[in-house]
C-alpha cells in the first residue's frame, strides 16, 4: 500500500484557501490538488505490506499520545525547487514556535513509528508546506508567490494526525484517491 501520515487542515482552514485560489485557478497552468485532499505530510510510506499495518496503527498512536495539541494556521506560501524554475506550488505555515517544535516532533515521532514497523519512510527531512499545484515543466512562479506571500488563513487546532492511503490514478482525471484509514488522536 501508499500510505502517508498527515495532519489535515480545517474545513474552515480549507475553504478561506480555497476562496483565495478558485477565481484564480484558470490563469495558471498547473495540476491543482484537490482541496479536500490538502495536508501536511509529515511521512510518506510508498510501500507497506497490509500485514504491518496493525503495529503501525500502535505505534503511530503512540506517537501522536506523546505529543499535545497546538495551533497552525496556513499562510504564505513558496514554489519548489525556487519561484523562478517551479515544479511545486506549496502554502506555508504560521505558528508559534512552541507549535512548530510540536510539528517536528509529532513528523520525527510519525518517521520513527512507521521505521519501527517495518514502514520505511521515504523522502529527506520533514520540511512543513502544503502542495497546491504541481507543474509539469518547471516554470516562473513568482507572482503566484507573492499572492500566497500576502495570505494569512484562520488558525485550527491540531489534535490529531491522520493515516491514509493514497489509490493512484482511482480519483478524478486520474488523479490520487485519499482514503483515511485511521486517526490517532494527540494529548490534550
Amino acid at each position: 500500500m501508499r500510505l502517508f501520515v498527515a495532519v489535515t487542515p480545517s474545513e474552515e482552514a480549507v475553504e478561506d484557501l480555497d476562496g483565495l485560489l478558485a477565481p484564480r485557478r484558470e490563469a495558471g497552468a498547473f495540476r491543482w490538488s484537490d482541496p479536500g485532499q490538502w495536508h501536511l505530510t509529515l511521512a510518506f510510506l510508498p510501500d507497506v505490506a497490509d500485514r504491518r499495518l496493525d503495529d503501525l496503527g500502535d505505534r503511530l498512536a503512540r506517537a501522536a499520545g506523546r505529543r499535545t495539541s497546538f495551533e497552525l494556521a496556513l499562510a504564505g506560501g513558496g514554489a519548489f525547487p525556487n519561484p523562478a524554475r517551479a515544479r511545486v506550488l506549496w502554502a506555508g505555515l504560521r505558528a508559534e514556535e512552541s507549535a512548530r517544535t510540536e510539528l517536528d516532533r509529532l513528523a520525527t515521532g510519525a518517521r520513527a513509528a512507521a521505521n519501527r514497523a517495518g514502514a520505511a519512510p521515504e523522502g529527506a527531512r520533514f520540511r512543513a508546506h502544503l502542495t497546491l499545484a504541481r507543474l509539469g515543466r518547471p516554470a516562473e512562479v513568482g507572482r503566484w508567490v507573492r499572492l500566497l506571500d500576502g495570505y494569512a488563513g484562520p488558525a485550527w487546532a491540531v489534535d490529531e494526525i491522520a493515516l491514509i492511503a493514497s489509490h493512484l490514478g482511482e480519483g478524478p482525471r486520474n488523479r490520487p484517491r485519499h482514503e483515511v484509514l485511521d486517526r490517532f488522536p494527540l494529548a490534550p
